[in-house]
């Protein structure tokens, strides 16, 4: 069995209860490893928004055996449209659904992460789950590694994961405190119910049941829509260029007016549906320039606290549950020696994780030029497997 030295369980310690630190503990309770998940925050739950789980992160739901669980509460766009901004004239339009199981070996969804972060934790034992316990720091230690808290207490374990998000106390302990890049991109997420979009039918340029994925593609911004939770909900993605710094907390109140105004001039289709939310909340993106080393002897960063990326890609989930899975593996491969098998961990996931973390930066440069070029290819992200570390080639 993975996840044993000798005769007793290896004790892996996950400092962080999100999107990527959930996705590890439940591998590597799958691969019979002792698992501790400590999170800063006293109660769970993932801030409600959208997110797109590309084939790449639909394969580590797979792996998890949870990928039907997940299609039951998930949403698969029927078909992508790209419309021009202002005129509302539609330039790409292009079939989805069941395209990307074609392609690369998996569907493309849309999932509330609500919904997603309780299908993860569903995977890990309530009893490995403590609440209102923050990391102040993590040392190695002889055979294993201790996670200090910051009320005074240390923690052993045989491995330390940091998957504590971008501002990370596992990264600074290991490699030095230094400040998020202000990406120059503010946003706002909203969602509404999808009867908003049917009532509002004669407003927009082309006709829409909801079931599509839907950019509207501007030179100071983008404007997402896609279907949540099986169609019942439209998740609405705002993002605007700004060299105007923007909290990164997604719990800063905004103005509806501030919203509107932001994008005044596009069609007003969209922004009348922009005007149906009954709140708005607003912050800044940011990101790190890629880190060399993720790993210190046995402790390794994995997710927003390894690579915190721009979202013009939609893979900072998606990442985040490739680390979670490929982690696992490697210590289920390498148990007589979590040391090399963090190595490993780093030598393949490194790359790989920085990579994404340029291309998105480059791709929402690119959105900003007039006319914008084609869109990077996505085939090597798409096409990749954690559960495998091999990338799917279509027939």
């Amino acid at each position: 069995m993975g996840g044993t030295a000798g005769s007793r369980r290896l004790k892996v310690i996950v400092v962080g209860a999100g999107i990527g630190g959930l996705t590890a503990a439940a591998a590597l309770y799958q691969k019979g490893f002792e698992v501790e998940v400590y999170e800063r925050a006293r109660q769970l739950g993932e801030v409600g928004a959208g997110l797109q789980i590309a084939p790449n992160a639909v394969k580590v739901l797979r792996a998890l055996g949870l990928e039907d669980e997940f299609m039951g509460i998930a949403a698969e766009p029927t078909e992508r449209l790209s419309i021009k901004w202002d005129t509302g004239e539609v330039v790409v339009r292009e079939r989805f659904k069941g395209r990307m199981r074609e392609v690369f070996g998996a569907n493309y969804h849309t999932a509330h992460r609500a919904d997603l972060h309780r299908l993860l934790l569903s995977r890990v034992p309530e009893s490995s789950i403590h609440t209102g316990v923050a990391c102040a720091g993590v040392a190695n230690a002889e055979g294993g590694a201790i996670m200090r808290t910051e009320d005074g207490r240390e923690i052993e374990g045989d491995i330390v994961l940091g998957a504590d998000g971008i501002k990370s106390a596992v990264r600074a302990q290991l490699f030095g405190s230094r400040a998020p890049r202000f990406t120059n991109q503010i946003c706002w997420r909203i969602i509404l119910p999808m009867e908003e979009l049917h009532r509002a039918a004669d407003k927009l340029p082309t006709r829409l049941n909801g079931s599509e994925y839907i950019g509207w593609l501007g030179p100071t911004g983008h404007v997402l829509f896609y279907p949540l939770r099986r169609g019942e909900l439209l998740n609405i993605f705002a993002g605007r260029v700004s060299t105007e710094w923007a909290s990164d907390d997604w719990t800063v109140p905004s103005s509806k007016d501030e919203m509107l105004q932001a994008y005044a001039g596009w069609h007003p289709g969209m922004l009348h549906l922009l005007s149906q939310a009954k709140e708005a909340f607003k912050w800044g993106i940011y990101d790190h320039d890629p880190l060399e080393h993720w790993v210190q002897g046995r402790i390794a960063l994995l997710g927003d606290a390894a690579h915190p990326m721009m979202p013009t890609l939609a893979q900072g989930a998606a990442i985040s549950l490739e680390d979670g899975y490929a982690v696992a593996r490697h210590l289920e491969q390498g148990s007589a020696d979590p040391a090399a098998a963090l190595a490993a961990y780093e030598r393949e996931r490194q790359p790989r994780g920085s990579r994404v973390q340029l291309q998105a930066r480059q791709q929402f440069l690119n959105n900003q030029r007039v006319p914008p070029p084609p869109p990077l290819p996505v085939d090597w992200i798409y096409g990749y497997d954690a559960a495998s570390g091999t990338t799917h080639r279509a027939a």
